[in-house]
C-alpha cells in the first residue's frame, strides 16, 4: 500500500510569496463552515478495513476509524489512540496487551468494547481477503477480550507488532454493523475516528464531517473536508490550477514537481519521506513466462533505472537497488552489487545457461494512472532492445480491477508502488516477499521466511541489521520483485489552508483533522 513508511524525516515547509488572485465562492458544509477541498489520485478500493491494503483506502481509514495505537507527527514510535496503554507481557515478544480507553463511542453512538476490537481482528483473519491486510498479521495467532483488556497472542516473537496495530489494518469496526465472515456491502462506515463519513461516491469524492464523539491521540477535527479522487495526475494538476482543490497530494505530474520553487504565488509545498518505492513484481507460479529465476535475473540485468528516473520522472525519483529504500536502517544495495549497470550480454548468458534461446514473451500489467503507462513503455523498450524479450503491456484503468488481475495471476509481471505501513525495514520485506505476501505472486522461500522471523525477534531493531542485509541479498538472487525507484512525497496547499504539512510526514497517517482555514 501501501501503504504506507519509515524513519520519519522532518518535513520542510516552503512558503511562497503571498498573493491570492481574486475572491472565489467556496462550498460550505451543513454548519455553514467553508469546506476544505483535498485532491488525490489515491482512490479508495474498499471502505471495509478487512478488504483493503492500499494507500487510498488507508488514508481515509486514518480519519474515519481508530486503531489502538497511532503515530504522532514528528515521531516514529506508536502511542495510544483508542487504547489508554499497550505493552508486551514477558520477554518473548509473543504476548501483547492493550487497555481500551474508557468512554469511547462509535460515530453512531454505541459504546466501543474490547469485544469489538477482538471482532475487528478476528474477521480480518477469517475473511482473508486477497486485497486485505491479512499478510500484515502473519504472526497473530489469537485475540482475547476481558473487560477492557485486549490480549494478542503471537505465534512467534514480533517486535514490529505495535507498529502493525497502529495502521489502517487495525481499524476498529462496530461488531453490530459489520459481518463476521464477509466484507460489508454498501458505502456506510461505522468507526470512531476524528471524522464521520457523509456523502460518498466511489472513485469521485468523500465528504467528511467532524465527529464530536471522537476521543483519542489526535485533536478534534475543526473543518469539514471533501476529498476528491482523480483518475490521474494530469486531472489532479488541472483541478489544482483551476482552484477546484486547495490541497493536492499524491500525485502531481513529474514535470510539475520538478518545477516547484519558492517564487510560486499562493502555493505552499513540502517534500518529505523519500521512501515511497516502486518495483516490478514477477508472477512465479508454474506456467508463467518468468517462473524460472534465470528469466527474472535477466530482466534485472538489463533494467536501466537511471533512464526511467530521468526521462519518465524528470529526476523527481531516485534509482533503487533494494526493496529497503535508502534512509531506512539496514538498507543495502544487492541489486547494484549483482547488476551494477545494464548488461545485455549477462542477460543473454543467464537465459542460455537456463536453456532459453528464443525471445521470452511476457505480459506486463500496469495500473493506467499518471506516469505508470510511460514507465511501462520504457521498461518494454529496454527489454525488447536486447532481443531477449517480447513484452505486451496490459494497462488497466480501474485500480480494483488491476488488483484482482494480479491476484489472479493474469500478468507475468506487473508494476506497483509501495508506501510502508510503519517505520521499520520489516515492512518493505515481510509483506512483499514473505509467506502469503500481499503481492499475490506465488513466491515462497524458506530461507526468506526464516530470515523474516529472525528479524522480527529483535526488540532492539539494530540487532536485526545483519539478517536484514542477508535477506535483501537472497531477494536479489531469487528476484521475486525488482526495485525500480524511490521518491519523496509532495503536498501542495493554498496559503489560506493550514496544517497540510501533517498529511505526509513519513508515518503513513493522513491527518485531515489538522487542516483548517485561516
Amino acid at each position: 500500500m501501501r501503504s504506507v513508511r519509515l524513519k520519519v524525516i522532518a518535513a520542510g515547509l516552503v512558503l511562497a510569496a503571498a498573493g491570492v488572485g481574486g475572491w472565489q465562492l467556496l462550498p460550505t458544509g451543513d454548519d455553514g463552515k467553508a469546506v476544505i477541498r483535498v485532491g488525490t489520485t489515491d482512490v479508495v478500493s474498499a471502505l471495509d478495513p478487512a478488504g483493503a491494503y492500499d494507500a487510498g483506502s488507508w488514508a481515509l481509514f486514518s480519519n474515519v476509524y481508530q486503531s489502538l495505537l497511532t503515530i504522532k507527527p514528528g515521531s516514529d514510535t506508536p502511542v495510544p489512540d483508542a487504547a489508554s496503554s499497550c505493552k508486551f507481557v514477558g520477554q518473548k515478544l509473543t504476548t501483547y496487551q492493550c487497555e481500551l480507553r474508557p468512554d469511547l463511542k462509535f460515530s453512531g453512538g454505541r459504546a466501543i468494547t474490547a469485544e469489538d476490537v477482538k471482532f475487528s481482528f478476528d474477521r480480518i483473519k477469517r475473511i482473508n481477503s486477497e486485497q486485505g491486510p491479512g499478510p500484515l498479521f502473519n504472526t497473530l495467532a489469537s485475540v482475547r477480550a476481558e473487560g477492557r483488556t485486549v490480549t494478542f497472542n503471537l505465534s512467534a516473537g514480533d517486535a514490529t507488532f505495535p507498529f502493525k496495530i497502529a495502521t489502517g489494518a487495525a481499524s476498529i469496526v462496530d461488531s453490530e454493523k459489520y459481518p463476521a465472515d464477509a466484507l460489508r456491502e454498501g458505502d456506510a462506515v461505522d468507526g470512531s475516528g476524528p471524522y464521520s463519513l457523509g456523502a460518498y461516491e466511489p472513485g469521485t469524492s468523500a465528504e467528511l464531517k467532524p465527529n464530536p464523539a471522537y476521543k483519542g491521540q489526535g485533536r478534534p477535527a475543526r473543518a469539514n473536508v471533501t476529498v476528491r479522487y482523480f483518475k490521474d495526475s494530469a486531472d489532479l494538476d488541472e483541478a489544482w490550477r483551476e482552484r477546484k482543490v486547495e490541497v493536492a497530494h499524491r500525485d502531481m505530474p513529474p514535470e510539475v514537481l520538478a518545477g516547484l520553487n519558492p517564487g510560486m504565488k499562493d502555493t505552499r509545498y513540502q517534500a518529505s519521506g523519500g521512501t515511497e518505492t516502486r518495483g516490478v513484481v514477477f508472477n512465479v507460479r508454474p506456467g508463467s513466462a518468468v517462473a524460472k529465476p534465470a528469466v527474472r535475473q535477466a530482466v534485472a540485468a538489463v533494467l536501466d533505472r537511471s533512464k526511467i528516473s530521468g526521462e519518465v520522472y524528470k529526476g523527481t525519483v531516485t534509482p533503487l537497488y533494494s526493496l529497503v529504500p535508502a534512509g531506512i536502517a539496514a538498507h543495502s544495495t544487492p541489486f547494484f552489487d549483482a547488476y551494477p549497470s545494464p548488461n545485455g550480454t549477462l542477460a543473454r548468458k543467464l537465459l542460455k545457461d537456463a536453456g532459453i534461446t528464443a525471445a521470452v514473451p511476457l505480459t506486463l500489467g500496469v495500473n493506467a494512472r499518471g506516469a505508470n503507462v510511460a514507465e511501462a513503455a520504457e521498461i518494454k523498450r529496454q527489454l525488447e532492445s536486447t532481443g531477449l524479450f517480447q513484452v505486451t503491456v496490459k494497462p488497466v484503468e480501474a485500480w480494483a480491477d488491476f488488483q484482482k488481475g494480479y491476484a489472479a495471476g493474469e500478468y507475468d509481471a506487473y508494476t506497483i508502488g509501495w508506501i510502508a505501513d510503519f517505520p521499520d525495514a520489516d515492512n518493505f520485506l515481510a509483506p512483499l516477499v514473505g509467506a502469503g505476501s500481499s503481492m499475490n505472486n506465488g513466491f515462497s522461500d524458506k530461507a526468506v521466511d526464516d530470515l523474516i522471523t529472525r528479524t522480527q525477534s529483535f526488540s532492539d531493531r539494530a540487532g536485526a541489521a545483519a539478517d536484514f542485509r542477508e535477506l535483501q541479498k537472497v531477494v536479489a538472487q531469487q528476484v521475486p520483485m525488482l526495485p525500480i525507484w524511490q521518491k519523496k512525497d509532495y503536498v501542495l496547499s493554498r496559503e489560506a489552508v493550514t496544517g497540510a504539512q501533517y498529511l505526509s510526514d513519513g508515518t503513513g497517517v493522513w491527518r485531515l483533522w489538522e487542516l483548517n482555514r485561516l
